[in-house]
């Protein structure tokens, strides 16, 4: 099984407002670098984009290790997701909608594709990687505000 690397980001000028998201996908010696955006849209969304976009890129089975900055992203996959969905996508108290449902409910179809190791890393704090991510989503989303070719 093919071991990948795949380190992600987002960021969101305004939130809500324009976002982008970055992604490096590594195997062995090789990268590859994805980024996006979105006009109206939250941190939140961009970091669970990214992973997703990272995920759809991959083309069989593989080995990764993801690593993010986002707890969002990482508890809601490690803690919160299993609830949810006995819960029937709502969250601990039954009452309330799980926040980017149509997000969750994608990356959930994609994880079980792989498998996975996940990795927290703290955001701006010289991580080489997460700085790439950082800079591709933070390039996207000024694009995306601004016009910015």
């Amino acid at each position: 099984m093919a071991a990948v690397e795949i380190f992600t980001d987002g960021a969101c000028s305004g939130n809500p407002g324009a976002g982008g998201w970055g992604v490096i996908l590594r195997y062995g010696e090789t990268e590859k670098e994805l980024c996006g955006g979105a006009d109206d849209t939250t941190n939140n969304r961009m970091e669970l984009t990214a992973v997703i976009e990272a995920l759809k890129a991959l083309k069989r089975e593989c080995e990764l290790t993801i690593y993010t900055d986002s707890r969002y992203v990482m508890d809601g996959v490690q803690q919160w997701l299993p609830n949810w969905k006995t819960n029937g996508w709502r969250t601990t108290n039954k009452k309330s909608a799980v926040k980017n449902l149509d997000l969750w409910q994608e990356l959930d179809r994609l994880l079980p594709l792989h498998k996975i190791k996940w990795v927290w890393v703290k955001g701006h704090n010289g991580h080489f990687e997460n700085e790439r991510v950082d800079k591709l989503a933070r390039e996207e989303a000024q694009r995306r505000c601004c016009g910015n070719s």
